[in-house]
């Protein structure tokens, strides 16, 4: 099955041309005909899986049919975070290039004085965080009586970040005649409880179960001290098969502290974590998007929703306190059909985390032997002098969303 088979525009099949795909992918090939059709979804699917592509595709035409421009936003999407939300902004640029349609942005850590002015012109589509769009709805700046569309994101997230509350009072802010697309990568009472109280006879899509493992991710824990973890790390990111890669760190002292020893040892790094200015997150992003750096040191505020095509490596130099954020991690290598390596870093002080984890994704991961740096070779057999100290498991992650609270 092609685009052209899902009843999408000349001018969006074009886009899609433009950016390199041919091919939908499950959730794409299930949700845009049906969306096109006017119907309420449910889709369960993990990041990954093309599902920002199933809903901003179908929408553009959907707006593409309709009056643009108006006083009113005529479509609303909710995202749990601003990166998020950025990333669902850049699909609409990229995909909606051929037509007229007008966007506005509206994300905390930003002028919001610059989305006001953009609201003010009349946008046809809304892509929003329910934080900042609460506080202009309590600030009088914004009506939703024109929106007939509205997505839901990450709707696990949501509930993680306290937010049904919020997207309750959006809910009932709009028209009762909308569609509503709500997307989750599981499915608890409250989201269930959601959907049953705002949609309308919707169809239920799911791509893949929640414990379903990325097959494409080679993983290994180096079991090593927290003394020797910054040589380590070095060695590990000297090796040519190491093209770009995301280390993951539990604290944001250890990500301003260790992308410093990474500048003195001359490596190409930035950093990403919860204290930076959104101004200065979204910078770092782009120079690691577009190859400036080829190191992002990151807290588990970039774990969420940060796609960036050809990770080859993540590197765990702390090892996650939730098994959880472990999945999430190493889920930003080996995506749309790419494979990828993970590397996790292990201390005596780790043996509880590192068990969670393996009985999170009912796998045993592969203990690496001899010189760790190695185990950043893109082959997943050792050398026999280097052989893992226990019988592989099944590769991969776990593709299921983290449903934890914890905001870096």
């Amino acid at each position: 099955m092609s685009f052209s088979d899902l009843g999408l525009s000349d001018a969006l099949l074009r886009a899609v041309a433009d950016s390199g795909y041919d091919t939908p992918t499950p959730i794409q090939r299930q949700a845009i005909p049906s969306v096109l059709m006017g119907k309420d979804i449910i889709a369960i699917a993990q990041t990954g899986t093309g599902k920002t592509a199933s809903f901003v595709l179908p929408m553009i035409d959907i707006l593409a049919e309709g009056r643009s421009r108006a006083l009113m936003p005529r479509s609303l999407i909710l995202e749990p975070t601003r990166e998020l939300a950025q990333q669902v902004a850049e699909n609409f640029d990229k995909y909606g290039k051929y037509h007229k349609l007008s966007m506005a942005l509206l994300i905390g850590g930003v002028s919001m004085g610059d989305q006001l002015s953009a609201l003010e012109k009349g946008v046809d589509v809304l892509i929003a965080t329910p934080g900042r769009l609460m506080d202009l709805f309590a600030r009088g700046k914004i009506l939703l009586s024109g929106c007939a569309m509205l997505v839901i994101d990450e709707a696990d997230r949501m509930l993680d970040m306290g937010f049904i509350p919020d997207i309750e009072t959006i809910c009932s802010k709009l028209p009762k005649s909308r569609q509503t697309l709500l997307f989750s990568a599981t499915m608890p009472p409250p989201i269930k409880k959601l959907a049953d109280q705002f949609m309308e006879s919707p169809k239920s899509i799911e791509v893949a179960r929640a414990a379903s493992t990325n097959t494409n991710i080679t993983q290994w824990v180096v079991e090593t001290t927290s003394r020797d973890k910054k040589d380590l790390v070095r060695s590990i990111l000297r090796q040519d098969d190491v093209k770009t890669a995301i280390i993951f760190c539990n604290k944001k002292t250890m990500v301003r502290d260790l992308a410093d020893v990474l500048k003195r040892a001359r490596l190409p790094v930035g950093q990403i974590h919860g204290d930076m200015e959104q101004s200065d997150r979204i910078r770092e992003l782009d120079r690691f998007k577009q190859g400036d750096i080829t190191i992002l040191v990151a807290s588990d505020v970039a774990a969420r929703g940060l796609d960036v095509p050809g990770v080859s490596h993540v590197i765990n130099f702390d090892m996650p306190w939730h098994p959880d954020d472990y999945v999430h991690r190493i889920g930003r290598t080996g995506r749309a059909g790419r494979t990828g390596i993970a590397i996790s870093f292990a201390t005596p002080e780790d043996a509880e985390n590192l068990a969670n984890i393996e009985k999170l994704t009912r796998q045993k991961i592969a203990r690496w032997t001899g010189d760790a740096a190695v185990a950043a070779a893109p082959v997943a057999t050792p050398a026999a002098d280097a052989a893992p100290t226990e019988e592989r498991g099944e590769r991969g992650g776990d593709r299921r969303r983290s449903r934890t609270s914890r905001r870096e």
